[in-house]
């Protein structure tokens, strides 16, 4: 049994991802789709939001008119001589002429204002409507698209189990035409296809390989090399630099040694010493960079130590999401942060898709402010967006916007923050 190139295995990688539920394609629609509704929901609320104060701003245009008016007119029917005597003797500095100038002079302006803020948010409500209408739109074309793809997903299901039963008799061209669907470039289209109408000569042993999982007592070549990718930041193989080699030549030869038959005869070498000798000696792996995957390993079991005392269960975090974590890695920071969730009964699930309020500094006062305000642990946990959305200084403006227009933010949904 030969062993499979890279680009074999990557490919069949992509491939079998592409047949589960897990699929990227489902998985993007899925987020896609999480997004699209999300953006419905808040721009619902903004729109009510904002057609209460356009409301509000055009029955204060209204009445400051009507009043002006009234005003104006009452003062200009004043003579200031007829109450000279009582003006004079009670000290009252009462000038009707000059007071209905002033009148005349500021409403205008502060009608124009009041004017000025409707038509500023009658634009932001067009907005928010067009955002809203292309949130629905999105969340209807996704829903096709999804359909469209699951029903791709079965076609490719298809061929794979006829092919892994050695009964394809799909033509390569379509094959290659379901596979453009899942944006297959056409060389990359060709070799799977091969693939699939070839089974022998890869597909079944990465099948069983797949189905069988890991039952050597040891780690694979293949997984060393991905652990290492995985770990590094850079293509540690192709460095330019004087290497060691991975000290697994000997261990490997060993159990070779051990699994392999009586050999018939002294020249034979056993098949498995020269698979792993040949990929041995075309591997060569930096020091540095060995070094780099062991801290980075290192730092990664601190990280996870600190998520399991915290009573956070590690297997609801991808990788890229631990990755993030380590980059503003403070445990201090984070355990608080832990603490200020559960002392507020905040659900802590919300730490799944908003990762990075883990290592936010400023967590527990935009907690303590937004509980200030009269909302509750339910709120926020059902809009924890509010709380990635804006630092501590923002929050506090767009709560200050709130109130200088007349609204209160306790009554107001985080949505609509």
């Amino acid at each position: 049994m030969k062993a499979l190139s890279n680009e074999v295995k990557n490919l069949l990688d992509r491939l079998y991802n592409l047949r589960g539920e897990d699929s990227v394609i489902l998985t993007k629609m899925n987020k896609e789709r999480e997004e699209a509704i999300e953006t419905q929901e808040r721009t619902k609320n903004e729109k009510e939001v904002l057609l209460k104060e356009i409301d509000r701003l055009s029955e204060d245009e209204k009445t400051l008119a009507e009043e002006g008016e009234k005003l104006t007119s009452v003062l200009s029917s004043i003579n200031r001589d007829d109450f000279a005597n009582v003006l004079e003797r009670l000290h009252l500095d009462f000038e009707p002429a000059a007071l209905n100038e002033k009148v005349n002079s500021m409403l205008p302006d502060t009608i124009a204002g009041i004017v000025s803020e409707k038509d500023s948010a009658s634009k932001k409500l067009e907005e928010v409507e067009t955002e809203m209408n292309n949130a629905i739109t999105k969340v209807e074309e996704l829903g096709i698209r999804k359909d469209e793809a699951l029903s791709n997903q079965a076609k490719l299901n298809e061929y794979f189990e006829l092919a892994l039963s050695g009964n394809i008799n799909i033509t390569r061209d379509a094959i290659t035409s379901l596979l453009d669907k899942f944006d297959f470039s056409e060389n990359e289209g060709r070799e799977a296809a091969k693939l699939l109408m070839f089974p022998e000569d890869a597909l079944y042993e990465y099948d069983a390989t797949l189905k069988s999982g890991d039952k050597q007592s040891g780690k694979t070549i293949s997984e060393v090399i991905a652990e290492a990718k995985q770990e590094s930041k850079e293509q540690i193989f192709d460095a330019p630099v004087q290497t060691e080699k991975v000290e697994l030549k000997e261990e490997i030869k060993e159990d070779a040694s051990n699994t392999s038959e009586v050999q018939e005869s002294v020249n034979e070498k056993p098949i498995l010493e020269d698979i792993f000798s040949q990929v041995i000696n075309e591997i060569e792996i930096p020091h540095e960079e060995t070094q780099k995957v062991e801290d980075s390993q290192s730092e990664k079991e601190k990280l996870l130590k600190t998520l399991d005392e915290n009573g956070l269960n590690t297997f609801n975090y991808k990788d890229e999401d631990l990755k993030k974590i380590m980059e503003h890695y403070d445990s201090e920071t984070l355990s608080n942060n832990v603490n200020a969730l559960k002392s507020n009964k905040i659900d802590l699930k919300i730490l799944k898709d908003n990762i990075e309020l883990l290592y936010d500094k400023e967590l527990t006062q935009k907690i303590e402010k937004l509980l200030s305000l009269g909302k509750v642990a339910k709120d926020i946990s059902l809009m924890p967006s509010v709380l990635t959305k804006y630092d501590l200084q923002g929050l506090n403006n767009t709560i200050n916007v709130l109130q200088i227009s007349g609204l209160d933010p306790r009554k107001v949904p985080l949505m609509a923050y």
